[in-house]
């Protein structure tokens, strides 16, 4: 038997060289499935996305979704793609298994907490504020450098990186502190300022962009008390849930929001080509 992916729309191209198309996965031309692929929004058009890949169910645990995602990778390829991303449902075990099985290798996860019980307490001593105007702008400039750093690490120039940064950044606070649906805390242990949390608003919860504890206070636990300041601020706005990101590699923080009752809902995974 064959398996093929056949276009079942034109391949659609942009000015900036991203590239898209839809695809019939096929066995001896008989429709089986689908796939859509594309080349990557941030990371440009030399990094390819698997954005989906169904194979219906009676046609499963034949080897299907293998041979469609290797495939798949070879039209990446014919794009002059050097390496492909996937993200997958966290309750998708077998497409995990798959990519597994295939190389892929995770890089970051999404995680969800839904509220129940009480909000836990702030520890003795330790309390929290509204960042101050005198604070936001060393913040600032301190959080874009940091956020590009991570996306120098994740494949793009310094250059891509810090724009990508200035861009996203005027975006998501064009009034600073007085950008509706954002919360940038402060918190103090006793009268110090022991690091930060950046929370917006969102229809399905409240979602964590940034946490950041400061050198002097690091190993004091402050991680977990900016994770309650934000739990807080989000009950209080009377939202059931709170959203955050989370690089795979970074174990402490991982550890840290699994026992807070954050859990997945999504696995980012990547492969070279």
């Amino acid at each position: 038997m064959t398996t093929t992916l056949r276009p079942t729309a034109p391949l659609h191209r942009s000015a900036d060289g991203a590239r898209s198309r839809p695809y019939q996965v096929c066995v001896n031309s008989r429709p089986v499935g689908t796939v859509e692929l594309a080349t990557h929004p941030a990371y440009g058009p030399t990094v390819g996305q698997i954005r989906s890949l169904h194979i219906e169910e009676a046609d499963r645990r034949r080897g299907r979704g293998t041979v469609a995602a290797l495939a798949a990778e070879e039209v990446l390829r014919g794009w002059r793609c050097t390496r492909v991303e996937a993200q997958i449902p966290a309750d998708a075990k077998v497409a995990l298994r798959l990519a597994t099985a295939l190389g892929y290798v995770e890089r970051n996860r999404a995680m969800t907490k839904d509220f129940t019980g009480p909000a836990p307490e702030l520890p003795e001593g330790c309390s929290a504020r509204p960042m101050t105007e005198a604070e936001y702008p060393a913040w600032l400039d301190d959080t874009k450098v940091k956020y590009a750093q991570l996306w120098i690490e994740r494949g793009l120039s310094e250059e891509q990186a810090h724009a990508k940064s200035e861009r996203e950044h005027a975006e998501m606070l064009p009034d600073g502190l007085g950008t509706p649906d954002m919360w940038i805390t402060s918190l103090l242990d006793g009268d110090d300022l022991a690091g930060t949390i950046w929370v917006a608003g969102q229809e399905q919860g409240h979602y964590v962009y940034w946490v950041q504890v400061a050198e002097a206070f690091r190993g004091r636990g402050h991680g977990r008390t900016l994770m309650v300041v934000a739990e807080h601020a989000a009950r209080a706005a009377g939202v059931e849930r709170i959203a955050l990101n989370v690089y795979t590699h970074n174990t402490p923080a991982l550890r840290l929001y699994e026992s807070l009752g954050y859990r997945p809902t999504s696995y980012s995974v990547h492969k070279p080509l």
